[in-house]
């Protein structure tokens, strides 16, 4: 359409909004009541010039995408453009309950329920399950997991997991790590999310319960980072490695459960092998073929030797065996209880897992232990250890079968 020059040109409003929208980038219209009048009930709704409609009218083109979706628009003045979707609520929610009994050395963890799991698979849900690790340790040794529910974005677990040999000490360095996947047969489990719990935020014998978000993934330390007297342990979190590196702490190597008695009426020690727990794992299947073995240092006669069986392919051990090791109340004073751990293995050498000593020259609860014994005949003291990965100086040359 052409005009005279110095004629202001009439264009109606679909060749307006094509001139605004089409090409280059789309311009704010700053009040949109110009050009579509509001009609209503009124003297003013009737008809009338473009501009007789009511100013209260929020510009369609500036609203946030929530206002498309019939959302709730930011108020006190917050910026239009700051709206973001909530990621983690799309991954879905978890409930459980975490119980630290200080008595009997236990974590217990109920996963009672998820919600509004992200879907999985092609038909929109999931099958889900979840896995728990100590962190930091040893991925295998201390993994637990639940049943897996199938075709479910809300699944009800109710299920008790529950770690054995937790001390005060894990309560204030170790990290629960929660996550859920998806089972998926014909390949690799998805993962959904997970939720990290730093243990100390737990109370001796008083039950907590959560109900958080999941989170995504954060990745992990790489194994390949660490020395060869770490083999085995291959899932810390990294930022406890660079903060929390106290003594000892990298060396652990699982946990013992030993019971100690003297007996009067027969005048000597009884050594109870419970347990184990959380162990390394040494062989490439990620498991070990753990068995234990005692001595009773000075050994001159080197006849204080003793082994239990072998447990097959586990990293958590029960063995539920007691040596007898006869001697004077006065002549065990002296003595120092070597346990080590090791894994078995056919054809070659044994593999050191670790070990403790109890006696007059040991520290922490290993010297506690052995003083109460000493101090309380006749009566059966259990307590946990830590293995640790340095090699007793006196099992050095001892043979590993």
């Amino acid at each position: 359409m052409r005009g005279r020059r110095g004629d202001r040109m009439t264009i109606n409003i679909q060749e307006h909004m094509a001139i605004n929208v089409c090409p280059g980038p789309i311009r704010p219209i700053r009040q949109i009541s110009d050009y579509f009048p509001r009609r209503g009930p009124g003297p003013e709704g009737g008809g009338g010039g473009y501009r007789e409609t009511s100013a209260g009218l929020a510009p369609l083109a500036l609203a946030p995408p929530a206002a498309l979706l019939g959302a709730t628009t930011p108020e006190d003045g917050a910026e239009m453009d700051s709206y973001d979707s909530d990621e983690t609520t799309a991954l879905g929610m978890l409930e459980f309950d975490l119980l630290y009994d200080q008595a009997s050395c236990t974590l217990h963890c109920t996963i009672l329920r998820a919600k509004g799991l992200k879907p999985m698979d092609f038909n929109g849900l999931a099958d889900p399950y979840v896995k728990l690790h100590l962190l930091p340790g040893a991925c295998k040794a201390n993994k637990l997991k639940t049943k897996t529910q199938r075709n479910t974005l809300n699944p009800v677990w109710n299920e008790d997991l529950t770690y054995s040999g937790i001390t005060d000490d894990d309560i204030i360095h170790k990290v629960l790590r929660i996550s859920v996947c998806d089972e998926d047969k014909l390949s690799h489990n998805e993962f959904i999310g997970e939720i990290r719990v730093p243990l100390r935020r737990l109370k001796p014998s008083q039950k907590k319960h959560f109900n958080i978000c999941l989170e995504r993934q954060v990745p992990l330390a790489s194994p390949s980072s660490m020395s060869a007297a770490l083999r085995g342990i291959s899932c810390y979190l990294k930022e406890l490695e660079q903060v929390e590196q106290g003594p000892g702490l990298l060396e652990e190597r699982g946990r013992i459960l030993l019971s100690l008695s003297y007996s009067s009426r027969r005048q000597g020690l009884l050594v109870g092998i419970v347990r184990c727990a959380h162990l390394a794992a040494m062989d490439v299947n990620g498991y070990s073929d753990p068995y234990v073995k005692t001595y009773l240092r000075p050994d001159v006669d080197k006849k204080s030797k003793h082994k239990t069986c072998v447990k097959k392919k586990t990293l958590n051990p029960e063995f539920n065996e007691e040596f007898f090791y006869e001697m004077e109340l006065s002549a065990l004073a002296t003595k120092t209880l070597e346990v080590t751990v090791w894994d078995y293995d056919i054809g070659k050498s044994n593999d050191f897992i670790g070990g403790v000593s109890l006696g007059p020259g040991a520290r922490g609860e290993a010297q506690k232990h052995w003083g109460a014994c000493l101090q309380q005949p006749d009566r059966v003291l259990e307590r946990w250890h830590t293995l640790t990965s340095e090699l007793p100086p006196a099992a050095g040359a001892l043979p590993s079968a």
